[in-house]
């Protein structure tokens, strides 16, 4: 029994694949796995701080309990 060679990915399968191993990761639930997106890196989580700080405004701010956000407005 001979075994077919595999086929190899092009570049923009491989983009592909490589971009949805960034959003995504493998966890097991009750025994199963389940694809589930990544938590922000701590990279993203600064640039999520710094577009708030810049854009909210203080309403929104103390609907969200980001009082320390608040001396910046």
């Amino acid at each position: 029994m001979s075994k077919k060679p595999k086929r190899k990915l092009t570049a923009e399968q491989r983009a592909a694949r490589d971009k949805y191993r960034q959003e995504f990761m493998i966890v097991f639930l009750n025994g199963k796995q389940k694809r589930v997106r990544r938590v922000p890196s701590a990279k993203e989580e600064a640039e999520i701080e710094d577009f708030i700080r810049r854009n909210a405004d203080p309403i929104w701010l103390l609907q969200n309990e980001m009082w320390e956000y608040l001396d910046d407005v």
